[in-house]
């Protein structure tokens, strides 16, 4: 699934397309997404203009002059920005077509992504209505995660993956920035003390940010608006790792379901 640096890197890639530009029309081929797209939104966006493009957790807020967007990519959804002519595929789902002829190409083979059109403040969106700080503002401390953890009972990977708590941290950067601050993930977050949070807090925005820097990572579905992969895959010290020796200690690195999803650590570095 696409997680925060993936979505920062579409944002990033269909930008200089989108925002300032007019919505001169839409092409939807598919409306059943994840919630079907409205019957009129071809109606309600002709000539509406971009005035900028944003991020809210996973979700990308589309300002438009008037009300605006939140466009989630699910599971396998992208963006591509296409300047020339080029036949829709069989899971390119819809187009917004710009006044300067840009396409912008929503492709989801799974359609587990969305589209919502929002008449006022996408901000005031119930969807967005529940989530915690984002891990790249200055509310996102070790102190915050110390307060949040005190009556939690749950392990520390679940309850920094808790969107209510801290968004956008996705299965493999919780994995990746809990190795690099040698803290278990099978820990109880209520058991951790305010300096081990100091460096988790640490470890979650460097990681996030170093994942941004070289361009998302390629898991699976994701590639970049460009067609070009993201590189932090390579980076990857313990997710998808299981069974090979850890960079740090040479220990096997091990992997367990924690709160259903698949958790990979390394049992010597962290305790």
């Amino acid at each position: 699934m696409p997680e925060l640096p993936e979505v920062t890197t579409t944002i990033n890639g269909i930008r200089p397309y989108f925002q300032g530009a007019v919505i001169a029309g839409m092409a939807i081929r598919e409306r059943r997404l994840r919630w079907p797209i409205r019957a009129d939104l071809e109606q309600r966006l002709q000539g509406r203009k971009v005035i900028d493009i944003q991020r809210r957790a996973k979700y990308i807020v589309v300002i438009l002059d008037r009300g605006g967007l939140l466009i989630h990519l699910g599971m396998t959804g992208s963006f591509r920005v296409i300047t020339s002519r080029s036949s829709p595929e069989k899971h390119d789902h819809f187009d917004f077509i710009t006044d300067a002829g840009v396409v912008i190409r929503y492709r989801d083979p799974r359609r587990f992504g969305s589209l919502i059109y929002c008449e006022e403040d996408p901000y005031r969106h119930e969807r967005l209505s529940r989530f915690g700080v984002e891990p790249l503002e200055p509310g996102f401390t070790g102190a915050y995660l110390y307060r949040m953890s005190r009556a939690r009972k749950l392990a520390v990977k679940a309850f920094i993956m808790d969107q209510s708590v801290v968004v956008g941290v996705g299965n493999i950067y919780a994995s990746e920035s809990l190795f690099q601050a040698g803290i278990h993930p099978r820990r109880k977050c209520s058991r951790i003390s305010m300096s081990r949070y100091n460096r988790l807090a640490g470890e979650i925005q460097r990681v996030l940010k170093d994942s941004i820097d070289m361009g998302g990572t390629t898991i699976q579905d994701f590639i970049r608006t460009d067609g070009r992969p993201g590189y932090f895959e390579q980076q990857l010290s313990v997710y998808g790792r299981s069974g090979d020796s850890c960079h740090h200690c040479g220990h096997a690195i091990a992997i367990q379901v924690i709160a259903q999803r698949s958790s990979f650590f390394c049992p010597q570095c962290q305790t």
